[in-house]
């Protein structure tokens, strides 16, 4: 018999800073331009689900590796903060701490990724021993991992076998080949987190209704992200919708991350999909109110 988990979800993936600039024109070579305000703030699509998860008073636990320099450590002492746990972060002097700069202007945005670290995650860093102490695995921004891909299949198997529920999330794809073996992966996958555009990438679709019940062929649950228009929710021949919540949105960063942060933490307690999903769209809404994607969870 499974002994009582000490932690709701382990989440495996990247860790790294975002620097945001607001109101920047676009980039022109040659010359130099102003941007009206900055924000420096713990980025990557799996690190802002654990904070936020956390904060949402989740036992979390993070799988990844980070540079052993000034950007690693100040993501580091923000998840500490969260209260998330490191035990299994792994500190290297190989490669330098990612950063994303996002130029936005109004509601629209644009970034630049610097991988470093965010690239260097491998299956075999995340061990059977921790994983054992959860109830749920989620890997978040799969398309970034490069070193993941060959091993998540097995990766999401060997969580299956220990218990565990899983869940992932895609991110943009950057080489836009929408592949890298996840369909592989979906077929050990509980809940898949697309948004409406990869969802739409990922299948070839007309429309997301159809896109959403061809991915829930595959994983188990698809909960589709769609911004404004609420989420899409389809399992095993059902589909529903739940709208968006009102808010008054200052900027993007981390919406869809807060989603899954939301959707987990009421999965984990056995809620309906319906509260899942309804949980996931007011974090995604709480997230909008504030720069970056962890600052509505402080």
């Amino acid at each position: 018999m499974r002994t009582e988990p000490k932690l709701d979800v382990v989440i495996a993936g990247e860790i790294n800073v975002d620097l945001i600039l607001r109101e920047a024109p676009p980039l022109e070579l040659d010359k130099e331009l102003l941007a009206e305000d900055m924000d420096l703030i713990l980025g990557g699509s799996s690190s802002i689900t654990a904070f936020n998860l956390a904060r949402l008073g989740t036992r979390v636990g993070f799988v990844g590796v980070v540079g052993d320099d000034t950007f690693g450590r100040y993501c580091a002492e923000r998840l500490r903060w969260a209260g998330v746990d490191l035990e299994r972060l792994r500190w290297t002097r190989k490669a330098k701490t990612g950063i994303t700069v996002w130029l936005t202007r109004g509601a629209r945005r644009a970034g630049v990724t610097y991988p470093g670290t965010i690239a260097m995650l491998r299956a075999a860093d995340v061990p059977s021993d921790y994983l054992a102490r959860a109830r749920h695995l989620h890997v978040g921004a799969y398309f970034f991992q490069k070193r993941l891909h060959a091993g998540a299949p097995a990766l999401f198997r060997r969580a299956r076998r220990l218990g565990l529920t899983t869940s992932i999330d895609t991110n943009y794809d950057p080489t836009e080949r929408w592949d890298s073996g996840l369909r592989r992966v979906l077929e050990h996958t509980d809940i898949f987190f697309p948004n409406e555009d990869e969802a739409l990438r990922l299948t070839g679709a007309r429309d997301v209704r159809q896109a959403a019940r061809e991915l829930a062929a595959l994983a188990r649950i698809v909960a589709v992200k769609r911004g404004a228009q609420g989420a899409l929710v389809a399992t095993g021949g059902r589909i529903f919708k739940v709208p968006a919540v009102r808010v008054k949105a200052v900027e993007m960063t981390g919406a869809g991350d807060s989603f899954n942060a939301g959707f987990l933490s009421r999965f984990v307690r056995g809620a309906s999909l319906e509260e899942c999903a309804r949980a996931g769209v007011e974090a995604g809404a709480r997230a909008v109110t504030r720069v970056g994607g962890t600052a509505a969870f402080e």
